[in-house]
């Protein structure tokens, strides 16, 4: 379950997508209407040149955020946390398995006695 700080941090993240979303469909929509004029096209060729350049920049700087050591030993961190936890509910299982086969093997014990019981019931009444 996230905590607060996650949740607030996810919101962020989510508004920065959001906002890059909203200036490229401004950007679309400014450069649509700049293209109708034959002179803004030279303009518009270099500044979608500048765009270009931009993203591929942006792309590298995520992708080295996403290689840093920083984000490998999170990544590792995030790893042990998941085995820890596998181990964990694996050895709870292990752990309670005896005591469910017992639970379960007096549960069919008390069905089987409430059966002939019932049997013996029934037996009884169409005996009668």
């Amino acid at each position: 379950m996230m905590d607060t700080e996650e949740r607030t941090e996810d919101s962020a993240w989510r508004e920065v997508g959001q906002q890059f979303q909203s200036l490229g469909e401004s950007l679309s929509r400014a450069f649509r209407s700049a293209w109708e004029s034959v002179e803004n096209r030279q303009h518009l060729q270099e500044v979608r040149v500048g765009l270009e350049s931009m993203v591929r920049e942006v792309g590298q700087a995520i992708d080295e955020a996403v290689s840093s050591p920083e984000a490998q030993r999170a990544k590792e961190e995030m790893d042990r946390v998941v085995a820890s936890a596998h181990t964990a509910g694996r050895e709870a299982l292990d752990h309670s398995r005896p005591y469910l086969v017992s639970a379960l093997s007096r549960i069919s014990d008390e069905l089987q006695e409430i059966a002939r019981r019932l049997e013996g019931e029934k037996e009884d009444v169409d005996g009668v």
